[in-house]
């Protein structure tokens, strides 16, 4: 972890010596290669008999939960993305293998420093959008001497070997693609198709004229559909389903005024202490003491006008802020900036995050006085960042924090760069060391705020939690299957609500959301089985397995749904053809006691009909020849039975260019084969132990 990342909200120095360090690996070539990793005994998975280590693995899993940690992203989320990251990869990587693909060392250079460079963005000027290259180059030089061989190795294997991948994998996909062609012919019946219009005249009769509870459908219909339409009802994955009923924790009426009685009881005291930050810690609070200013506009908090209007030394509230009820004192003001730009040196004293000290305090104030005096004598600043200052985040671009907002930085950098104006320069102590800042840039002035919050969370009570424990315990206790559990909701008046679908990796579930000590419980155990209380949230759980749905085949149940509406209107349809029957259209008017209707202007690849909805067969029948000037036979559509006659067939005046519709026509069909690992994926032999393990 960097000594730095608490300055900035991103850890953006982090990066930065990560980026040296990976290109040292590159440029010194110093026999540090790319070197397949042991096995261990557990593994996630495996790829057509390759395991996906779990070590490894999870080492991925945690870098990438440090770079999106402040987007808020989950754990579990980033280990599903992982495991099809690595899926993905070794199914590509035998691909390769087989064709012989690599990647030369003038290559990975230009992957590094070209338009394809990782860096790009933190070696990029935001002034002019140039990407210095010889600002990454000599930064890379500056610390070339690095002996950590360690984060070397880290390095190597999080951005040396991705880059390497990625390459690889643009050549294998451009290989696939590149290899699809579009003969002419195909292209001038696909024109000619676009092209083509037909008129027909129609009699319909819809599915509604015969009412549903006339048409029984049985379960052995429904599974001769399935076995006869196998591939379009295939589960991908085994899924599970449960009904549950929930017992709410959630705080009550009493607990709520319970803190509000709390917080009132303090006000007083809150407003007349001297030492806000003594007096929080010794209260308690929910929301920690920030011991500086923050402008109106960057102030994010409820009734934000209202507590600004109260004054120095003043307190407003209680107020409702989310789950809190929070008391605001406005502690000061001051006239500061929005945001500001620095150029500073650190020397670092210690890594608050680990602990580990770097230098005694002496040394680094004496270092930091020297530096001072140096540059106050005309040394270089940008000199003495590349020599000295231990911020890798910025010292490839000479120490430069550009335009930061109030309260991204730790209290006492933060106040020197906005309490004092542009050109100051000053030794600053924080928790990471000793700072030399100058200050470069400044936005306008405006009253900025120094707000105390005691803000305390409403809470379930003990006793809230106890009545709702209790009572799922007992719920519980006299459900033992799925008889009892629905016996159970008739004795103890509850709701039942069904979740469906569930699938082992699953990490929430419908209804519920977060949940995957839910989804766990749920593969450890069997059909009928019921759970015992489990705590979500505001809530505890009981939960009872009612299905199982294996991959493949849809069960019969499962498919209900989907496929009853289907078989019902197929029969309708043999009912229909009983008595819809004539040698002209309108014989068959006649018969379905209904009109004659036109439809003109279909298209070929447009299956829509004007007024009937989406009916394809009816749509191909248009374009059958051999019905120009007579009827067909009844046809089973989407929405009804129909005759149809074809009136003409024909082709619109086309102002598409043949040339560019060829061109247009291969970049789709092309786009169809640019994720060629789902085929691959499809076709290979999938081990998946993610639920076993997280």
């Amino acid at each position: 972890m960097s000594i730095i990342q608490n300055i900035r909200e991103k850890g953006t120095w982090i990066i930065f010596g990560i980026i040296a360090l990976a290109l040292i690996a590159f440029i010194l070539q110093d026999g540090i290669g790319r070197k397949n990793r042991g096995s261990d005994l557990t593994s996630i998975g495996k790829v057509n008999g390759v395991a996906i280590n779990k070590v490894d693995f999870d080492e991925k899993v945690d870098l990438q939960v440090q770079n999106y940690a402040a987007q808020g992203v989950k754990r579990e989320q980033i280990v599903g993305y992982q495991f099809n990251q690595e899926v993905d990869a070794l199914l590509i990587k035998a691909e390769v293998e087989k064709l012989g693909l690599s990647v030369g060392n003038k290559e990975l250079s230009d992957v590094l420093f070209g338009n394809e460079s990782p860096f790009k963005q933190e070696f990029t000027d935001k002034t002019t959008g140039e990407f210095k290259v010889n600002d990454a180059k000599s930064s890379i030089a500056q610390i070339k001497k690095s002996k950590n061989v360690e984060q070397i190795k880290q390095i190597e294997k999080f951005y040396i070997e991705p880059a390497i991948d990625n390459r690889i994998r643009s050549k294998y996909q451009s290989l696939v693609v590149k290899g699809v062609q579009l003969p002419k012919w195909l292209s001038d019946k696909t024109l000619a198709e676009t092209n083509s219009v037909a008129s027909i005249s129609y009699v319909a009769v819809p599915y509604t004229t015969i009412a549903d509870s006339a048409v029984k459908v049985s379960t052995d219909e429904i599974a001769t559909y399935l076995k006869d339409n196998a591939a379009a009802y295939q589960n991908e994955e085994a899924s599970r389903s449960i009904s549950y009923v929930g017992f709410n924790a959630s705080p009550s009426s009493q607990d709520s005024l319970t803190i509000l009685n709390q917080l009132v009881a303090l006000k007083e005291e809150f407003k007349s202490t001297n030492d806000a930050g003594a007096y929080l810690n010794k209260v308690g609070t929910d929301i920690p003491f920030y011991n500086s200013y923050v402008s109106k506009k960057t102030l994010q908090i409820p009734n934000k006008d209202s507590v600004l209007a109260v004054g120095v030394g003043n307190t407003y509230g209680p107020y409702i802020d989310g789950r809190n009820f929070t008391i605001a004192k406005i502690i000061a003001t001051k006239s500061w900036p929005d945001s500001a730009s620095v150029r500073h040196i650190l020397i670092a004293t210690s890594n608050p995050q680990s602990g580990q000290q770097i230098r005694d305090d002496s040394s680094a104030k004496n270092l930091i006085d020297s530096i001072k005096t140096a540059i106050a004598g005309g040394a270089n600043f940008n000199d003495m960042v590349q020599k000295y200052s231990d911020d890798g985040g910025s010292k490839a671009i000479g120490g430069v924090y550009e335009m930061f907002p109030q309260a991204k930085m730790v209290p006492s950098f933060n106040d020197f760069s906005f309490d004092n104006t542009v050109g100051t320069k000053g030794v600053v102590k924080t928790d990471f060391g000793y700072h030399y800042i100058e200050i470069l840039k400044q936005t306008p002035r405006t009253p900025a705020y120094k707000i105390a919050y005691l803000s305390k969370s409403v809470l379930p009570s003990n006793e809230t939690v106890n009545i709702a424990a209790t009572a799922a315990a007992q719920f519980a206790a006299s459900a033992k299957d799925q008889k009892s559990f629905t016996a159970s909701v008739v004795k103890f008046k509850k709701e039942v609500f069904p979740a469906t679908n569930i699938k082992a990796n699953d990490t929430e579930v419908p209804g519920i959301g977060d949940a995957r000590v839910l989804v766990r419980w749920v593969y450890e155990k069997g059909v009928n089985d019921v759970s015992e209380p489990i705590e979500l949230g505001d809530n505890y759980l009981v939960a009872v397995i009612t299905a199982e749905e294996k991959a493949g085949l849809m069960s019969v149940e499962a498919a209900r749904s989907q496929v009853e509406g289907i078989v019902k209107d197929k029969k309708k349809a043999d009912l229909i053809k009983t008595t819809f029957k004539g040698t002209s259209l309108e014989a068959y008017a006649i018969a379905a006691k209904s009109t004659v209707m036109v439809s003109d202007s279909l298209n070929f690849n447009y299956s829509m009909v004007p007024g009937l909805g989406n009916e394809p067969k009816i749509v191909g029948a248009a374009f059958n020849k051999n019905l120009v000037n007579k009827v067909s036979d009844p046809i089973a559509g989407n929405t009804g039975v129909f005759a149809i006659s074809v009136n003409s067939v024909g082709a619109k005046q086309s102002s598409l260019d043949p040339i560019l519709f060829k061109d247009e026509l291969l970049q789709r069909t092309r786009s169809v084969f640019f994720r060629s690992n789902l085929g691959l994926k499809k076709a290979a032999k999938i081990e998946d132990n993610r639920a076993k393990i997280y």
